[in-house]
């Protein structure tokens, strides 16, 4: 397990609210419709949630889209729309229970088929693996660090915390790895919000311990906060972690010939494949499923993949070695799931 952080205990959370909170949020955007409604009207509109993270997501895409076209590195050219989705909206229950599929993106997606914006902005993990009609995803940014980190005002590490402990976590995936590893701990399903408002229960005491993406933390530049790193061994990823996805309209060629300037081709190719596991496993948030393509020291592409009970009593796993090209990796990603669907049986999923 590697260390991030020199000091394993920390006497408390930097919980920033930095140019992403709230009122940076409200101060940003009337900074924006101002300067609109002084200049012109903007050549480009970005589609984004509203939390801090989704926020420094939406960001690097408008650096990156002025760094690479002129046109749009002039003041007023890009506007930054912020819209709430049914995910933000219900923080009561946990995302297993309120179910359903796009939790975090229809609100988006019916945006911009609307033409209310041009491109949306999402992290690839909350996308579900059908797009909506009328819509494409051509665009990957370079993936982020697909690492789970451990945060605990107590422990070193999930295997330091003491039988009982409570860990604060609203993704089954993260949960059935936990009690799989660790049976004696106890996993609080209903910890929900962005990552400010979990590092605030953490530090309340609600919970001695949670997981979080190390590379939201890293998009936040919030790593001190970082107690230590999960390998992949003991902790692997979401589909498509740590990769952020930008969709367009089918027939908008402008924004799709902006949008392939940004796209990362190792990216994308690891994302779908990874997204053709999971839709040949039918996942959604109800199923504890984990899958990470990269590419290993020979050039090829090596996939591991993973489903659990919600229980963890329950692990199987599977990898896949192969040329790191489209048409391959998208059948490797199939047949692994296939293979899993096959070995997990009927009834797996609601043990």
């Amino acid at each position: 397990m590697e260390t991030l952080c020199s000091a394993v205990v920390f006497p408390s959370f930097k919980i920033r609210t930095s140019p992403f909170s709230k009122c940076g949020i409200r101060a940003s955007l009337a900074i924006e419709q101002q300067t609109l409604l002084q200049t012109k009207v903007a050549l480009l509109r970005i589609g984004t949630r509203g939390s801090p993270l989704a926020l420094a997501q939406a960001y690097e895409t408008r650096d990156k889209l002025m760094a690479s076209h002129p046109e749009l590195a002039e003041e007023g050219a890009i506007q930054i729309v912020v819209i709430k989705t049914t995910g933000d909206k219900i923080l009561s229950q946990p995302l297993a229970d309120i179910g359903g599929k796009g939790l975090f993106t229809k609100e988006i997606d019916e945006a911009l088929i609307n033409s209310d914006i041009d491109i949306a902005v999402h992290s690839m993990k909350d996308v579900p693996t059908y797009l909506p009609d009328k819509t494409i995803l051509p665009c990957n940014l370079p993936r982020e660090d697909v690492r789970d980190a451990f945060i605990s005002l107590s422990a070193a590490s999930l295997a330091d915390l003491s039988s009982g402990s409570i860990v604060g976590t609203a993704s089954l995936r993260r949960k059935s790895q936990i009690l799989h590893r660790y049976p004696s701990l106890n996993v609080e399903e209903n910890f929900r919000g962005n990552v400010q408002t979990r590092l605030r229960k953490l530090s309340e005491g609600v919970v001695q311990a949670t997981l979080l993406a190390l590379a939201g933390l890293k998009r936040l530049n919030m790593t001190e906060n970082v107690t230590s790193i999960l390998s992949i061994d003991d902790m692997l990823p979401a589909v498509a972690q740590g990769a952020i996805g930008i969709a367009c309209r089918t027939n908008d060629d402008k924004m799709a010939e902006y949008l392939a300037s940004l796209n990362h081709e190792e990216t994308k190719l690891a994302v779908s494949c990874e997204r053709a596991f999971l839709e040949t496993l039918e996942g959604s948030c109800r199923t504890p499923i984990a899958g990470y393509a990269s590419r290993n020291m020979d050039g090829n592409c090596f996939f591991r993949g993973l489903v659990a009970s919600p229980d963890g009593t329950r692990v199987l796993e599977t990898s896949r070695i192969g040329s790191y090209v489209a048409e391959d990796m998208i059948k490797m990603g199939k047949d692994a799931g296939e293979e899993l669907l096959s070995r997990a049986g009927p009834g797996f999923f609601s043990s």
